[in-house]
């Protein structure tokens, strides 16, 4: 009972929205990884002894990093937000002011996951281990920007943007211009499902002097800028697929992508948030995991050897 309170505390169910891109830059690193040594990947597997487990050791350590940050981040900002959540109805149910888990016993899973996230970043590569203090300063920080600015819907997108582009230098080592581009779309796509999220708390966000978009703005302004961002990120995996010519695969995996960013617009108005859950849950992760999908698929198929 103890576990699932805690598995709800970090809404680990949300781990959909990252994840499926932190897979797309693992993979899109494989490839690069590749084709950067000739003739092929048997020269990879010449230097690594045990190649097939040493890209699933590699995976493995992504995705516990992945979940070790985002659980650090999701209950450090349960922690710092417990006073507000337990004045706001909508988040009073919340494991902390509810009385399940208690504000110490979280800030010390905050500080055992963000101990374990550095660790584990420290068996991967050297530069991971080098920035993982910046992408815990990131993902932490988030927590506090309600308080002083309406963009921090952008520093949630800059924190799980880090998915994708952690994830190829997991494999790599080294930055590229391809992944920042899917890191560019998470920003976007993420800020943009963030305010459509943030409409159900405009009156409390302005009655407790908390800043976000829709409280800036109104709900009808805000939602014009959550089809900006989106419009932008769609820009993005435009053109990383132009960029990474990608083919038939990545190109329908772009079409549903947009296609639920435009589905979200279509459902939610201001004047009618009833489907706000189902814009946020619902279409965000047929976006990511659909997107990453095809996208993997693309890498596979386009692949001249195997990566097994």
């Amino acid at each position: 009972m103890k576990f699932k309170s805690y598995l709800s505390l970090i809404k680990f169910s949300h781990t959909i929205f990252a994840m499926p891109f932190a897979m797309i830059g693992f993979f899109l690193g494989l490839n690069t990884l590749m084709w950067s040594v000739k003739p092929g990947w048997h020269t990879i597997a010449s230097q690594h002894a045990e190649s097939s487990l040493w890209i699933v050791t590699q995976l493995a350590f992504v995705i516990l990093c992945m979940i070790f940050a985002r659980s650090a981040a999701m209950a450090f900002n349960r922690y710092l937000d417990r006073n507000f959540d337990a004045k706001n109805p909508r988040t009073a149910i919340r494991e902390i002011p509810a009385g399940i888990i208690s504000a110490n016993n979280a800030l010390w899973f905050t500080i055992i996951s963000s101990l374990l996230f550095t660790i584990t970043t420290y068996f991967i590569n050297r530069l991971c281990f080098f920035l993982s203090p910046l992408a815990l300063f990131v993902v932490l920080f988030y927590s506090y920007t309600k308080r002083f600015t309406a963009l921090c819907h952008l520093v949630l997108g800059l924190g799980l943007s880090l998915a994708p582009i952690g994830a190829f230098l997991a494999v790599t080592g080294k930055f590229e211009l391809l992944p920042l581009l899917f890191s560019f779309a998470v920003i976007f796509w993420v800020s943009g499902f963030d305010i459509i999220y943030a409409l159900q708390d405009e009156e409390f966000d302005k009655s407790q002097q908390l800043y976000s978009m829709p409280a800036w703005l109104g709900k009808s302004k805000a939602l014009r800028v959550s089809e900006i961002f989106h419009l932008i990120s769609a820009g993005c995996v435009i053109a990383a697929g132009i960029l990474g010519h990608f083919g038939v695969w990545y190109w329908l995996g772009v079409a549903v992508f947009c296609g639920m960013l435009i589905y979200q617009h279509s459902i939610v108005k201001p004047n009618d948030l009833r489907r706000v859950n189902l814009a946020f849950m619902t279409a965000n992760g047929i976006a990511s995991v659909v997107f990453a999908i095809f996208v993997i698929t693309d890498i596979f198929a386009h692949s001249s050897t195997h990566l097994f």
